[in-house]
């Protein structure tokens, strides 16, 4: 009963503020899809492979840590080199640009608490992994586990950050203080989260059946979001509260990065996951149950995995420009012309059989623009 009238609601929201009365495009039928994006933000959950995920000394230390140089070789580049706030966490560059330049784009940190898989590839299960990886990457940030640990010992703030957080003295065992560095850089992450946005409010007052805020709700975003959920069936890859099912795809992105070279994306994460001593079936993980590793212990590689990719969450799409793991597409309407002219011959034979070309009209690819800036905090 209560869908129905919130489908009324939907058809006559707009009628009740003009003159005339403006159909809205959803349905009844569309009302759990909808609502299956909510609500945000969500709770801030503890990750048991970290013993300090959640305390408020990590996060403060991890904060610190994350614009230090000092990890770094050379003493040139932090964490917020690549990873600026005021570009969703992520960088402008089509890929990254370390000591090296990369192959990938450097994707948005906002959210990550919520993953499952981290990278582009996956190829790390735990988000302080995925921060301990960058410090020792040759071509980014340049460290070592020992460098990592003697700039903790030799520096007096960060030493006395170290023991706040963890209660001793940064010991002898590099291995151990660098992955609790990646600890406290992972607390502060976890605390990384977007703002909510129109479509959040929309979607609440749907739930609510509070007509005067379903009615704030643009006409263009409502049919973007008809499409969406519709014809379109983006949600079936960007769904849940956070617009990603967290999984890898292949979307008829070319993979290749040079003559010869290409990038084998979750096919590769997966064997650089397996073979990780930091994964979540390893000695690092503070999860004494590994109830946290099911996943890891159970994931197989395939070859449908080369040339997949991470599905990126749509939230704050605006900040995090260009697009797609290469950084290929410089805008959202790229993006949409992609998948509207997709090149079905570049999927693998048993791949996405989900995608088709969605040929969509200029209007279509409007009304679609006009839904993906909704996921943007208001302006």
């Amino acid at each position: 009963m209560k869908r129905a009238l919130l489908a009324g609601l939907l058809v006559l929201l707009l009628g009740s503020a003009r003159a005339e009365p403006l159909v809205s495009p959803l349905s009844n039928d569309d009302i759990p899809r909808i609502l299956a994006f909510g609500p945000w933000p969500p709770p801030p959950v503890r990750d048991p492979s970290n013993r300090v995920s959640g305390q408020p000394a990590a996060v403060a230390w991890g904060a610190a840590l994350f614009a230090d140089t000092r990890l770094a070789r050379g003493q040139t580049l932090a964490c917020a080199s690549c990873h600026q706030p005021r570009r969703g966490f992520s960088d402008g560059r089509p890929v990254a640009q370390g000591l090296e330049r990369g192959m990938r784009n450097t994707g948005s940190l906002m959210n990550v608490g919520q993953q499952r898989w981290f990278g582009w590839d996956g190829a790390n299960d735990n988000l302080w992994a995925q921060s301990l990886r960058p410090l020792l990457d040759p071509g980014e940030m340049g460290g070592s586990l020992a460098s990592v640990a003697a700039a903790v010992r030799e520096h007096a703030d960060l030493r006395d950050g170290y023991g706040r957080v963890f209660g001793v003295a940064p010991g002898s065992d590099d291995e151990r203080v660098a992955v609790d560095v990646a600890k406290a850089l992972a607390a502060y992450q976890e605390t990384l989260v977007s703002a909510r946005t129109p479509f959040d409010e929309f979607r609440d007052a749907l739930q609510r059946g509070d007509r005067t805020g379903i009615a704030a709700y643009p006409l263009p975003a409502q049919r973007g979001l008809a499409l969406f959920i519709g014809r379109g069936r983006c949600y079936v890859c960007h769904g849940g509260p956070s617009f990603s099912n967290g999984e890898f795809h292949d979307i008829g992105v070319p993979f290749f990065v040079a003559k010869g070279k290409v990038d084998a994306g979750r096919f590769a994460g997966i064997a650089a996951l397996k073979a990780s001593r930091y994964n979540l079936l390893g000695n690092f993980n503070d999860d004494a149950t590994r109830a946290s590793a099911i996943s890891t212990r159970h994931v197989v590689q395939e070859h449908r995995h080369f040339g997949e990719f991470k599905v990126p969450s749509l939230r704050s799409l605006a900040a995090t420009d260009p697009y797609m793991h290469n950084g290929s597409q410089r805008t959202l309407r790229e993006v949409l012309r992609h998948y509207s002219e997709l090149d079905e011959n570049r999927l693998h034979a048993d791949g996405e059989s989900i995608l088709v070309p969605l040929r969509l009209t200029p209007g279509e690819t409007d009304d679609l623009l006009a839904f993906l800036d909704s996921l943007n905090p208001a302006r």
